[in-house]
């Protein structure tokens, strides 16, 4: 089998809010709306997020636990240390209800979190190491820093 992930899935209590927090809120264009229980929304060259309201998602998927936040997080790797902070201020902008402020990683990267409105967390990292580069789009130039420790 090829290590492939093709869909992540985030079964939702609320779509509507959810939904305009990546659409209208972060510009992101869905691939796929079918206005009542899912939206798909193209995040990488062979990747989808699919926010799939959660009683929807039950009925397909089977039960969801919901108590507490999901222990993951999602990441979004830019190519400049800058850009970190400006994807967590479109965030902000766009309603986070949580945005940490950025730091300084001891892997020798630079990462920040927000939320999206039914809680699950992002990681926005600008990664200087071999395994952040992987992430991105070729964008020509990459900022490099000093530590090249792996991270996602």
């Amino acid at each position: 089998m090829e290590p492939r992930i093709s869909f992540v899935t985030l079964a939702v209590a609320d779509l509507e809010p959810v939904r305009a927090f990546y659409l209208a809120g972060l510009g992101w264009p869905a691939v796929f709306d079918d206005g009542d229980e899912v939206v798909m929304i193209q995040a990488g060259p062979q990747l989808v997020l699919s926010l799939w309201r959660r009683d929807a998602f039950e009925a397909e998927v089977g039960y969801a636990p919901s108590q507490g936040r999901a222990p993951l997080t999602l990441a979004h790797n830019v190519a400049t240390r800058a850009e970190v902070s400006e994807v967590l201020d479109a965030a902000r902008a766009a309603g986070a209800p949580e945005v940490s402020t950025p730091q300084e990683r001891a892997w020798g990267g630079f990462t920040g979190y927000f939320s999206d409105p039914d809680g699950f967390r992002w990681e926005v990292a600008w990664n200087p190491g071999p395994v952040g580069q992987l992430v991105l789009h070729d964008t020509g130039e990459i900022e490099r820093g000093d530590g090249d420790a792996p991270r996602t």
